[in-house]
């Protein structure tokens, strides 16, 4: 995870001071990039411990097309924008799932509702017309905005077919770079070894681009220790052979994963 580390030193030394939306104060850059091979192993952070049970859980919750923190997440990363039923709006695996479709039943008619699953979609297409470049999935519902408890960060990935392998890039609008940004990756590592599978190829890049990418103000001190660490070697995941959408918590195993010790940061709400 040395291109991570790269990315927290650069933002140290050269972020620009901004305020933001929680009043903590951050240092932030734009336009950052980081590419990461996952044929070098699973690239989950060995300068400190990532739960990734945690990883999994929301990541599976997600795809279940979940929005309620007692449906089965299993870890308390959503608690502190839940509100007192559990709910959270239509975020991430209801956009990923049940993307509103708006049509009209005919001359006159009112309009009706209907939903785009577009995880299904996008399985169907990367195996039906891999070299489509609109293999893309979006949890950037403008008209969904005012009721998610928090507008998407991680907006949309979109997918690429090349040899027999299959790449993945994420956009990101905000990027928390010492609390999120390690979880992101590992996320979307997980759910890119997840699709190859299911689909018959091999995963290799995974790409995170960023929007605004930052640091916040109580989190500087902890960075520079971390990166007084130095790198182990990346863990190793297996994913039972079985369809994508069967997959659950037991099917993953991590190998090998030898982190150093836990950093708490706080979380800025």
């Amino acid at each position: 995870m040395k291109t991570y580390l790269e990315l927290v030193k650069k933002v140290l030394n050269q972020g620009a001071v901004k305020k933001d939306r929680t009043g903590t104060g951050t240092r932030s850059l734009f336009g950052e990039q980081l590419r990461i091979d996952l044929r070098k192993g699973f690239p989950l952070l060995t300068t400190k411990k990532v739960y990734f049970s945690s990883v999994l859980k929301e990541l599976l919750w997600f795809i279940r097309g979940a929005t309620n923190i007692h449906d089965g997440l299993g870890c308390g990363i959503w608690d502190a924008w839940a509100d007192d039923s559990g709910e959270l709006g239509p975020i991430y695996g209801y956009q990923w799932r049940s993307w509103p479709r708006y049509k009209k039943a005919g001359e006159g008619s009112n309009i009706t509702l209907s939903y785009v699953d577009q995880l299904s979609e996008l399985l169907a297409q990367l195996k039906q017309n891999p070299d489509s470049r609109r293999h893309i999935v979006s949890a950037w519902n403008v008209a969904d905005l005012p009721d998610m408890a928090l507008p998407p960060c991680h907006v949309f990935f979109q997918f690429y077919v090349v040899d027999g392998f299959l790449d993945c890039q994420l956009y990101q609008r905000s990027a928390d770079l010492a609390v999120g940004v390690p979880f992101n990756i590992a996320s979307y590592a997980l759910l890119l070894m997840m699709v190859a599978q299911e689909c018959g190829y091999q995963p290799r890049y995974f790409i995170h681009t960023f929007g605004d990418v930052h640091l916040y103000e109580n989190h500087l001190e902890a960075m520079v220790e971390q990166l007084a660490r130095k790198p182990g070697r990346l863990p190793k995941l297996t994913i039972e052979n079985k369809p994508f959408f069967d997959l659950v918590y037991d099917d993953f195993t991590l190998l090998e994963y030898h982190p150093q010790p836990f950093i708490k940061l706080p979380v800025a709400v």
